[in-house]
């Protein structure tokens, strides 16, 4: 099975850190994968408020998650924090991928890489609508 191979965003504009509880670690002593996708979904709500926004509110449109792509590149371990980044790329008509890379704050190793696909719905309907001009705007800012 060929591995998952994708290209990372010359930069990441948004960072954050968040720390490895012992509840994202599983039975062989690492971190999860189902809670690697919990670290990462933190991030994102972050980078939305760090925008002004919630998920439930972007210019009047709501988020969801189209798919998410994660590749890991070591193992990450209780204690650790971890910064996550994330950048926006590959836009569309209707939504973007936020990249994100993982890495452990301290020797920067590299944890996971990834991204996430964003698409925007209408609030009423639930289907996908256009990206808003004003958030637009504010990623061109970033």
């Amino acid at each position: 099975m060929p591995r998952i191979q994708f290209t990372t965003a010359q930069r990441y504009p948004f960072n954050t850190e968040i720390q490895i509880y012992i509840s994202h670690v599983n039975q062989g002593g690492h971190l999860d994968n189902a809670q690697l996708l919990t670290l990462v979904s933190e991030a994102r709500v972050r980078f939305f408020k760090s925008m002004g926004y919630f998920e439930s509110g972007v210019e009047g449109a709501l988020i969801v998650v189209g798919d998410i792509v994660a590749q890991y590149k070591s193992e990450g371990f209780h204690g650790e924090i971890m910064r996550i980044e994330m950048a926006t790329t590959d836009f569309n008509r209707y939504g973007f991928d936020l990249q994100f890379r993982m890495t452990e704050k301290d020797t920067h190793r590299e944890v996971a890489l990834g991204k996430i696909g964003i698409v925007f719905i209408t609030r009423a309907d639930r289907k996908v609508q256009l990206i808003p001009p004003a958030f637009m705007a504010k990623v061109n800012q970033l």
